[in-house]
């Protein structure tokens, strides 16, 4: 089935559909996502734990995390997907609609690939009709759409109920350990602090206190020194790297890394 290019409006379902070449990145999931993928693949990587869909595949993505992606279209084809956003209000309007009560419950669920089933199909064929017709446009048949979406994910996966309703903000927790994982992911400080459960202000404080550096110094340097041990130990190129570590630039990264370590990536490689 032939699909729009990506729909640019802003919506809470979306269609994705562009052609040949692989797209690759990070970013923060503020909401929690229900999605199919129609043609080519995805995978997410959250530092710790790679999750791959492909053709016919449903997932589930929780809200409030960092991951990096990796899309790919299908030989001589074009990638497609779509995406359900469940934001906070949907979810709270439902709570009250239906007398849910949330709570919150530790979960280490990130991303989950659903079992496909003739409701879920059946929803997504709806969604194509919808869209080919320009009724998502219509924010009262998108807000149907998104009810029956939520009600889909609590009739076949039950368990993920204390994760959609849980509307608490994350809470204070190890800035040592999180940011010894996540430092590679090129996000605000804003963010890193969010997600650590502090302000911006006690975030800084914090840091400064863990790590005696402030954590613009300290996020290049741990960058680099990884770059330098994939560079040096594992064969890799500045090319190879620079984006999984967080810089945007590939210039930008080569001279930060000459600074540091005396030598451009591509004649420490050489050593």
């Amino acid at each position: 089935m032939q699909l729009d290019k990506e729909h640019k409006k802003p919506s809470s379902i979306v269609f994705h559909c562009y052609h040949q070449q692989n797209w690759e990145g990070e970013h923060f999931v503020p909401e929690h996502t229900l999605s199919y993928q129609i043609a080519g693949s995805l995978t997410f990587n959250d530092g710790s734990n790679e999750y791959v869909s492909s053709n016919g595949s449903f997932r589930f993505l929780r809200r409030n995390q960092l991951m990096k992606f990796l899309k790919q279209p299908p030989e001589h084809g074009e990638y497609q997907s779509v995406s359900i956003y469940l934001d906070q209000q949907t979810l709270k309007d439902y709570c009250l609609e239906y007398g849910i009560e949330g709570k919150h419950t530790p979960n280490s669920i990130k991303l989950l690939n659903l079992q496909k089933n003739n409701l879920f199909l059946g929803y997504i064929d709806s969604l194509f009709r919808y869209h080919k017709m320009g009724g998502l446009e219509s924010q009262e048949l998108m807000n149907l759409k998104l009810k029956e979406a939520i009600t889909l994910v609590l009739i076949t996966n039950p368990e993920l109920k204390d994760v959609l309703f849980d509307f608490t903000d994350p809470h204070k927790i190890d800035l040592e350990a999180f940011m010894n994982k996540n430092y590679h992911f090129n996000v605000k400080l804003d963010r890193f602090a969010y997600l650590t459960g502090r302000s911006l202000a006690t975030f800084k404080r914090d840091f400064e206190t863990i790590f005696n550096s402030s954590p613009g110094r300290w996020l290049q340097q741990k960058r680099l020194e990884q770059a330098y041990y994939l560079i040096t130990r594992k064969g890799k190129t500045a090319s190879d790297i620079y984006l999984d570590l967080g810089f945007e630039d590939l210039s930008h990264f080569s001279f930060v890394f000459k600074k540091m370590f005396g030598e451009s990536p591509s004649k420490i490689s050489s050593v």
